[in-house]
Order: C-alpha cells, then sequence, then structure tokens
C-alpha cells in the first residue's frame, strides 16, 4: 500500500511555518468537467515515453527512497512490528550498496524518510521511543486519525482522536473527508469539517486523504482537493490504501492539475497503491512534467509506502551485482 503525496506550498515553505486558509469559493471548481479519455492518455505516457534506465534509473531511485513515507497501517501491528519499521526507517539503504554505487558521501542520514505513517494508538507512543533508539528522531512520525479509514464517527470524536494523536507526540496527521459530504455535492461542509481538523492538528501537519477510489469521478477528485486546499489542509492524498481503487496515475493527474491551479491562484498535495520501482518512476516522472524539479524539494511531494522500499532495494541490488536478491538478503 502506497500513498503518493504533493505538497502545494511555495518554494519559502518551512517546517512549521502557519498555512493561512481562503474562504470557501465553489466559484473555483463548480463548472469545472474533467474529461475521462484525455485524462487517460495523458496519464498513459508517464510511463512509457521517456523509459529510465541503467544509472539514471539507479538516481531516481534513490530521489524516490527521500520521498517515501514508510507506512504500517496493519490491524495487527504489534510494538515489534513498529521497532522493525522504525530502524529500516533509519537505515533504509545498505551501506555497501551505497558505497557500491559512489553515493556514502550521502549517507542514511540523508536518504531518510520523511515520516513514519501508524495508526494512532500505541503506535504513536511507541513509535518515538524506537526512533530516538535507533538514533533517527529526526523523522517524523505520522499518524492516522478521524476513524481511519471509513471516517464515519461523529465530528467531536474525530477531533477527539487528532488531538490524542498530537499529545502522543505525532506531527502530521492524516485524516479521511467525508465521502457523503462529497457525493453530494456538499462542499461547504466538507470545508468546514476540514478546517476545523486543522484546526485541531495545533502546529501538527494535516494530510487530509480524499478516498479517490470512492468519490465516483474524477471531476469530484478535483472539487474535492480544492476544497481540502482552501481549509487548510497541508497536503491532499490519494487515498487510504484500503479502498478498492487507490493510487492510479489518472488521479494523480487530476490531482496535481487542481494543485498547479490552486498555487496559481494562492498555493497543496496527493496518497494511493504504488508498489513497485517501476511504478514510483512513472509517478516521479509525471511531477517532473506537471509541476518541475523544484516540487521534489523541500518535502513537497511524498510517496506513502509499505512495500515500496523493498522493490526499490531490489532493483539498487540489482543495479550493483547484476542479480537479484534473495529475500534474506535485504531489509
Amino acid at each position: 500500500m502506497v500513498h503518493f503525496d504533493l505538497d502545494y506550498r511555495h518554494h519559502g515553505w518551512r517546517a512549521g511555518a502557519s498555512l493561512h486558509t481562503v474562504n470557501c469559493d465553489v466559484g473555483w471548481f463548480e463548472d469545472v468537467r474533467i474529461n475521462l479519455p484525455a485524462v487517460k492518455r495523458q496519464a498513459a505516457t508517464f510511463g512509457s515515453r521517456r523509459p529510465v534506465k541503467k544509472q539514471w534509473q539507479a538516481a531516481w531511485l534513490l530521489r524516490a527512497v527521500t520521498c517515501i513515507d514508510l507506512t504500517t497501517l496493519s490491524g495487527d501491528d504489534t510494538a515489534s512490528n513498529v521497532s522493525r519499521l522504525c530502524f529500516r526507517a533509519a537505515h533504509p539503504i545498505r551501506e555497501d550498496l551505497l558505497k557500491a554505487m559512489g553515493v556514502t558521501h550521502l549517507g542514511n542520514s540523508h536518504i531518510f524518510f520523511l515520516a513514519v505513517l501508524l495508526w494512532v494508538k500505541p503506535g504513536v507512543a511507541d513509535c518515538a521511543r524506537f526512533l530516538k533508539q535507533a538514533g533517527a528522531s529526526h523523522i517524523p512520525i505520522a499518524s492516522v486519525a478521524t476513524g481511519f479509514p471509513a471516517g464515519q464517527t461523529g465530528l467531536e470524536a474525530r477531533l477527539t482522536e487528532i488531538r490524542q494523536a498530537v499529545d502522543d507526540g505525532a506531527s502530521e496527521i492524516d485524516i479521511v473527508i467525508n465521502r457523503e459530504m462529497a457525493l453530494t455535492g456538499n462542499w461547504t461542509g466538507v470545508y468546514q469539517e476540514v478546517r476545523r481538523m486543522k484546526e485541531a492538528c495545533g502546529s501538527a501537519h494535516l494530510k487530509t486523504i480524499l478516498a479517490t477510489g470512492e468519490l465516483g469521478s474524477l471531476t469530484n477528485v478535483y472539487k474535492a482537493s480544492m476544497v481540502c486546499m482552501m481549509a487548510g489542509a497541508d497536503f491532499i492524498k490519494t487515498s487510504t490504501g484500503k479502498e478498492g481503487v487507490n493510487a492510479i496515475l489518472p488521479v494523480g493527474l487530476v490531482m496535481v492539475r487542481a494543485v498547479r491551479d490552486y498555487y496559481q491562484r494562492t498555493g497543496h498535495k496527493p496518497a494511493g497503491g504504488i508498489r513497485t520501482a517501476k511504478d514510483v518512476l512513472a509517478w516521479l516522472v509525471l511531477i517532473k512534467e506537471e509541476l518541475g524539479n523544484d516540487w521534489f524539494d523541500l518535502g513537497l511531494f511524498r510517496i506513502g509506502a509499505s512495500g515500496l522500499l523493498g522493490d526499490i532495494e531490489r532493483q539498487l541490488f540489482h543495479y550493483v551485482t547484476g542479480r537479484y536478491a534473495a529475500s534474506y538478503e535485504l531489509g
């Protein structure tokens, strides 16, 4: 399960900077209609038009590692699972592979994850302890909240869950929007809920999951993206990873275009189901061609993933050795 995340914040953004909301103005998007065939044709080009090979592929995969939020969102997570995740985040790529590629000057201190994403309790408190033990206290902790993944609990209960996660040490909160409101066109209601969730986060960043596989149309994906950005969300994300359809390139393209449109007006981010190194290259090409190289900097682009890191390291192992690693050879 992976989440493709893209932040709209301008290049002067810095961690901890306050984010300005804008009034909910449906006039920005009420007449928007997304041409599905055209979006599919455009999205199909990102993975095939400019294939990346050899040392350039290795370089792009190393870039992808710096964009990952390492994720565990299983109902059977235990403290030992969280511990392993934290130590994996602290040392994502084998030192001998970095040395063979001539990038030891980067070191794992620079090839690190932007966050570790997990359930609200008891994972957050455990995660903070394990990251400290791994010497990686600099890695932020992200926690899902608000009745994830369905988001069907009452608003006050969702707000309480956000505050609890922040109190436990989470510096980023992943929430899911109210799909019923979105599907019935109640965009003012979506805006008001997301804005209150942003307020409940305090200094923590708010990442809004659109659950695009349950929004019914790409037009709704665009509108939900715009509303969440208006409400002050720091990131917009494609999915929880629990829907039938998660991160797919057509959805990512629509969200990126919404980000670009919003940025042109005033100043946001996407998530979903990327599992392989091949898939992640297509998403990197999408960001590069639609938004430009600057969006790879300052944590503006992220990929929330559980299994992706293993395939990236497997591909880097093949690049260095000429063979694919056995399962016991990699973390």
